[in-house]
């Protein structure tokens, strides 16, 4: 039976005060999923979402290495963020910080990402849990609209990684 990419499925949950917890499961093999969250070339395609350009894709997925991702949103503005890879397990976890560049030059504070990446009968569930610094800016990340976007961006890496097989 051929994949079938599903669509909103992200379940978006906060089981701590300073968490959140994104759960999705693909209908692709975990090494798929990874391969489309890492490499610059399929990043392109589901970052932005259905909501702009990606400007910037720039990657170095090693302990240490840097990545940066910007945009161009529909409307005309700019979304950027950076961080750094503090642990890649290939085909299964990475672990990264992520800092919102603000439009004005400022820089957000920095959050912890642990994406993990299970697989069972050639379906993959992804696993990212996000730890900011306080309550307050969980909230704020949470108020800024992502969930539509990071539904939209996990539908298009399904599709990619759907694709590949």
């Amino acid at each position: 039976m051929a994949a079938m990419p599903t669509s909103g499925t992200a379940v978006v949950s906060t089981p701590a005060d300073e968490q959140i917890l994104i759960t999705r499961e693909f209908d692709a093999p975990r090494h798929l999923v990874f391969r489309a969250y890492t490499e610059p070339d399929l990043v392109r395609r589901w970052w932005p979402a259905r909501r702009g350009r990606m400007t910037v894709c720039e990657i170095d997925l090693r302990v240490g290495g840097a990545w940066r991702y910007a945009m161009v949103a529909d409307g005309g503005f700019d979304v950027a963020f950076h961080g750094e890879y503090r642990e890649i397990v290939p085909d299964e976890k990475v672990v990264f910080t992520e800092i919102f560049e603000l439009p004005d030059g400022t820089l957000s504070e920095a959050t912890l990402n642990t994406a993990t990446f299970a697989e069972a009968g050639g379906r993959t569930t992804l696993t990212l849990l996000t730890e900011a610094s306080s309550r307050e800016v969980r909230d704020m990340i949470l108020a800024s609209g992502m969930e539509g976007g990071v539904q939209e961006e996990l539908d298009i890496l399904e599709e990619l990684a759907v694709a590949m097989a």
